[in-house]
C-alpha cells in the first residue's frame, strides 16, 4: 500500500474525529481544565429567616479570590462585607485562604479556611458542599461588571 493510498483511507476518520472533538467542546459541561473553569466573576444568592445574603466571588487567574457580601435584613437594611485571599481547586475541592476579612487582617491565630467539595453542573453553575459545617452552596457565573 503506497503511503498516499493509506493518507487517503484514513483521512475520512481524521475528518470525524476532528468533528467529534468540535462537537464535544461545544457541550455544556465542565472544561477538562475545571480551575480555568473556576476563574471568573460567580455570585451565589441565600435569603433565610427574612435575611437575604448575595455573594460576589471574583476567583483571579493568579490565586487571588476577592468576596463582597451584601446582607438585607428583615427591616431593608444592608450591611457590606469585603473579604480577599487565595483560592485553589484540587480537582474535587474549591479552598479558600483569607487574609482580609471584613477589610482587615484576620488573627494569626485564627487564619479563617473555606473548604467545599464542588460539583459543576454546567459551565456556568457549580454547587457544593462543606462537609465540616453541612453548609451548601450554588454559584452561578455573572458578568466580571456585575455589583451587588
Amino acid at each position: 500500500m503506497s503511503s498516499l493510498s493509506f493518507l487517503k483511507s484514513w483521512a475520512p476518520l481524521a475528518v470525524a474525529l476532528l468533528a467529534l472533538a468540535a462537537l464535544l467542546s461545544a457541550v455544556d459541561g465542565p472544561l477538562p481544565d475545571a480551575r480555568g473553569q473556576l476563574q471568573g466573576t460567580w455570585l451565589r444568592e441565600a435569603t433565610e429567616q427574612g435575611v437575604t445574603a448575595r455573594h460576589l466571588l471574583v476567583l483571579a487567574p493568579d490565586g487571588a479570590f476577592r468576596e463582597t457580601v451584601r446582607v438585607v435584613d428583615g427591616t431593608g437594611v444592608a450591611t457590606d462585607y469585603v473579604h480577599a485571599g487565595t483560592w485553589l481547586y484540587d480537582g474535587t475541592n474549591l479552598k479558600r485562604k483569607y487574609t482580609v476579612v471584613n477589610g482587615h487582617p484576620p488573627s494569626r491565630l485564627n487564619v479563617p479556611f473555606a473548604t467545599f467539595e464542588i460539583e459543576f453542573e454546567s459551565r456556568n453553575e457549580f454547587a457544593g458542599i462543606d462537609h465540616i459545617h453541612g453548609n451548601r452552596i450554588a454559584y452561578r457565573r455573572v458578568e466580571p461588571e456585575t455589583q451587588l
